[in-house]
């Protein structure tokens, strides 16, 4: 067996996916929000690309996307970087700023949860940037929605009792 016969013995398998009809996307929506719940995040991920692959527009598939890569954290670490692109390219200023402020949040919880050396000293650092994101956030937060208040005294409380 020569290098590129190995090689091709060794790749995974590729497969031709099926198109999600438009009609479907509300649908598919609402059963990746179920999978997050169910703690099936991939299978949640998986469902989000389908509904991007036809409608990439689609914000909140986004947002379900990102929070379900944010629920592999720890895991699956390269993901972050992809979250992080997804929030960013949100539409909506507020949703930017709140999503990174979760997805830095998220990154503090895992490196907290980590019996790494000095992975406290990395949680602090990210919750250190989620409060900065959170705080833009609450500069332009909309009228009646506390979300980001919430989170701000969160990560506070999480930084207090650890540090």
């Amino acid at each position: 067996m020569n290098l590129e016969e190995l090689k091709n013995a060794t790749e995974s398998p590729t497969f031709n996916l099926k198109p999600l009809s438009k009609d479907a996307v509300q649908s598919a929506l609402a059963k990746a929000e179920h999978y997050r719940l169910l703690n099936q995040p991939s299978l949640a991920e998986s469902i989000c690309l389908d509904i991007l692959d036809i409608d990439p527009d689609n914000q909140k598939a986004k947002i379900v996307l990102l929070l379900s890569l944010t629920d592999q954290f720890g895991t699956k670490q390269v993901k972050a970087k992809i979250a992080l692109d997804i929030a960013k390219g949100l539409k909506d200023k507020y949703a930017q700023l709140y999503y990174l402020g979760i997805i830095h949040e998220r990154q503090g919880n895992t490196a907290l949860a980590s019996s790494n050396p000095g992975s406290d000293f990395d949680a602090y650092e990210w919750y250190l940037e989620a409060l900065d994101f959170y705080e833009k956030a609450d500069e332009i937060n909309p009228q009646g929605n506390e979300d980001v208040v919430l989170r701000w005294n969160t990560c506070a409380r999480i930084i207090m009792e650890h540090h």
